[in-house]
């Protein structure tokens, strides 16, 4: 069974990079045709998708957040990492990765989040 597991800092400073890992265990990031994305979910709002690395190493961002962001992946260590620069505190949110099968609506694995607070 797959499971994702996300971790990093729950406190960072405003202007400074969020850094946050996803550790993949129970498959490959490189099995073709899925889809590893980040997710957030700010304090009383929905979820917001942020992008995905795909099988490939091909990444993909939210129009809106495209310009601070970067996802990469460790494919000896099985892991996907988000970077999220210049941060605000509009940024704290509760942070997931999730897995996507490549064609299929939505996604099938999430790890069970971390919180991320953006404060001085």
């Amino acid at each position: 069974q797959v499971q994702l597991q996300e971790s990093g800092p729950g406190l960072v400073k405003p202007s400074q990079t969020l850094s946050l890992i996803c550790t993949i265990s129970g498959g490959s990031i490189t099995t073709a045709y899925y889809y590893w994305s980040w997710i957030r979910q700010p304090p009383g709002k929905g979820l917001e998708w942020i992008g995905y690395i795909e099988y490939s190493g091909t990444t993909y961002y939210s129009p809106s957040l495209k310009n601070r962001t970067s996802i990469s992946w460790d494919t000896s260590t099985n892991q996907v990492t988000l970077q999220l620069r210049s941060v605000t505190p509009e940024d704290t949110a509760i942070y997931y990765c999730a897995r996507a099968p490549g064609g299929a609506a939505g996604h099938d694995y999430w790890g069970q989040g971390t919180q991320v607070t953006v404060s001085s």
